[in-house]
C-alpha cells in the first residue's frame, strides 16, 4: 500500500478533466479606476463554476477591463464601454473548454456611476 495514511486524492478520475481545466483567462484591468472589485467578483463567479480554471490578472491602462481566453481577446471595456455579464463569460469559457470557437462578447452592463 503506498501513500500516507489519511491522504486523499482530489484529482479527477483518469480520463476525466476538471471543469475548465486547460482554459486560461487573463483579465487586464485599470486599478486606479477601481475595477479590482469587479475583477474579484467575476473571478469568484468563474471559479465557482469552473474550479479548475486558471485566471491571471494584470494591471492595465486607464479605463481598461480586457478579458482574454486562451490568448484570444473576448471582451474589451475600451470597445464596449461597460463590463461583461457573468453569464456571457461563463458561456465563453464553456465553449473554450469544449474546444468550440470563441466569439467576442458584445453585451455589456453599464459601469457604475456616482451622481
Amino acid at each position: 500500500m503506498s501513500g500516507e495514511p489519511g491522504e486523499l486524492s482530489v484529482a479527477p478520475p483518469p480520463g476525466e478533466l476538471e471543469a475548465g481545466s486547460g482554459v486560461r483567462i487573463v483579465v487586464e484591468y485599470c486599478e486606479p479606476c477601481g475595477f479590482e472589485a469587479t475583477y474579484l467578483e467575476l473571478a469568484s463567479a468563474v471559479k465557482e463554476q469552473y474550479p479548475g480554471i486558471e485566471i491571471e490578472s494584470r494591471l492595465g491602462g486607464t479605463g481598461a477591463f480586457e478579458i482574454e481566453i486562451n490568448g484570444q481577446l473576448v471582451f474589451s471595456k475600451l470597445e464596449n464601454g461597460g463590463f461583461p455579464y457573468e453569464k456571457d463569460l461563463i458561456e465563453a469559457i464553456r465553449r473554450a473548454s469544449n474546444g468550440e470557437p470563441l466569439e467576442k462578447i458584445t453585451n455589456s452592463r453599464p459601469p457604475c456611476t456616482i451622481l
